[in-house]
């Protein structure tokens, strides 16, 4: 291979690694890059532009972000949603500088922090810790929402999906929107999902910030969010001249009567659908503890029957033992008995016949009838020969010898 050729196979495989790595090569501009045609039409279709307001929500259970934006009505409509690639730590709120925990609730994202030139190809930072937080003495900085699919604490996403992020945010800023909502839940704080973390640490702080997740699902608008007395107010309107301060009372507040009503019958609803979550999830508790306890109960009383069935059968062998041991001496006697008489049958059919004598008549005891002997011819047959042809011979044999 020639020095060209070799230039050319390292650009190839150089270009390759770069595909790989990073998709996006070929968008010239990422932070003006058009929305996808397929998501402009669908805006089209609800009654939206581009340039719409939005709303983001973040999920950390379900890895979910939605996009909503507002409709000609004043109302809010989910346009899509993507998987959060990562988000760092568990479930709760971000308490301190490098905890690495992902933040949850209420953050207003400006212009300004807008970040088009990211190291993480493109993000926005969430502004932690807002007056809640710091109201609180939570620490922290630089926690975003960002591509690069890398999480210390942030939200992250693919480059794909928050070059679309950054899109429909920077058209609602074309469009005058002056600061765009992000709310970021451990959940869907619905009351089943509630009941299922009734005992967990966050469960207060949670329940906290579920008015105003519940204010959104009846009202489909972004709640006006306030902090008092370090706690989260929401679609309150100080009176007579009263203002909002983090850790000072709360001031005389109203809210909008119509909402109070419509949030009293959801609250209702709400509590009752708590109730039955609970008390299904503790019946689900007992039924598996007492499921547990018979499985318990079922494995004690096995190794019971298999410590009794193995008692009984040493029981068996006790019993028997002198009776098979009695046998069992009967029978090595009789097994060498029977060897010893083999071993004599073999060494006598194994000793060497002597010549036999022609005509020869051997004398028998007078209590037994004369038995002739056969006559051999040493030419035409061998002693091993006879033997096998006549085997009585060799046992009349031993008897004659033993006899004289």
């Amino acid at each position: 291979m020639t020095v060209s050729n070799v230039k050319w196979v390292v650009l190839a495989a150089s270009l390759a690694l770069a595909g790989c790595n990073d998709t996006l090569t070929s968008v010239a501009n990422k932070a003006e890059h058009p929305l996808p045609d397929k998501l402009v039409k669908k805006m089209k279709a609800q009654g939206m532009t581009t340039r719409s307001p939005i709303l983001m929500r973040i999920f950390k259970e379900e890895n979910t972000l939605e996009i909503w934006k507002q409709k000609p009505n004043g109302r809010y409509e989910i346009v899509t949603n993507y998987g959060i690639c990562k988000w760092s730590g568990q479930l709760g709120p971000k308490f301190k500088e490098g905890d690495r925990q992902a933040p949850e609730g209420y953050y207003n994202i400006r212009k300004h922090q807008m970040n088009p030139n990211s190291s993480y190809y493109l993000s926005f930072n969430m502004g932690f810790p807002n007056r809640f937080d710091r109201a609180h003495g939570r620490t922290g900085s630089n926690l975003m929402v960002h591509g690069a699919c890398s999480s210390a604490g942030c939200y992250s996403m693919t480059d794909e999906q928050v070059l679309e992020i950054f899109g429909f945010a920077r058209d609602a800023f074309k469009g005058g929107q002056e600061a765009f909502q992000v709310q970021a839940f451990p959940f869907r704080l619905t009351p089943e999902n509630m009941a299922r973390y009734k005992d967990h640490e966050s469960f207060d702080f949670w329940n906290q910030i579920r008015e105003g997740y519940d204010h959104f699902e009846i009202t489909k608008r972004p709640p006006k969010v306030d902090v008092c007395e370090k706690r989260y107010v929401f679609n309150q309107t100080a009176t007579d001249g009263g203002k909002f301060r983090a850790t000072s009372k709360c001031p005389e507040m109203s809210q909008p009567q119509s909402l109070q009503f419509a949030y009293a019958a959801y609250q209702k609803d709400y509590d009752e659908r708590f109730a039955a979550a609970v008390e299904k999830l503790e019946a689900e508790k007992v039924r598996e503890k007492e499921q547990e306890v018979a499985k318990i109960a079922a494995e004690a009383r096995s190794q019971e029957r298999a410590i009794l069935a193995e008692k009984r059968s040493e029981n068996v062998r006790q019993t028997l033992a002198p009776v098979t041991s009695l046998f069992s001496r009967q029978a090595r006697t009789e097994t060498q008995a029977n060897n010893a008489l083999s071993a004599n049958l073999y060494k006598s059919n194994t000793q060497t016949v002597a010549e036999p004598v022609e005509n020869a008549q051997v004398a028998t005891p007078a209590t037994e009838p004369s038995v002739p002997v056969p006559s051999l011819v040493a030419s035409e047959t061998t002693a091993a020969e006879t033997q096998q042809a006549n085997p009585r011979w060799k046992f009349w044999k031993r008897n004659s010898n033993n006899d004289q």
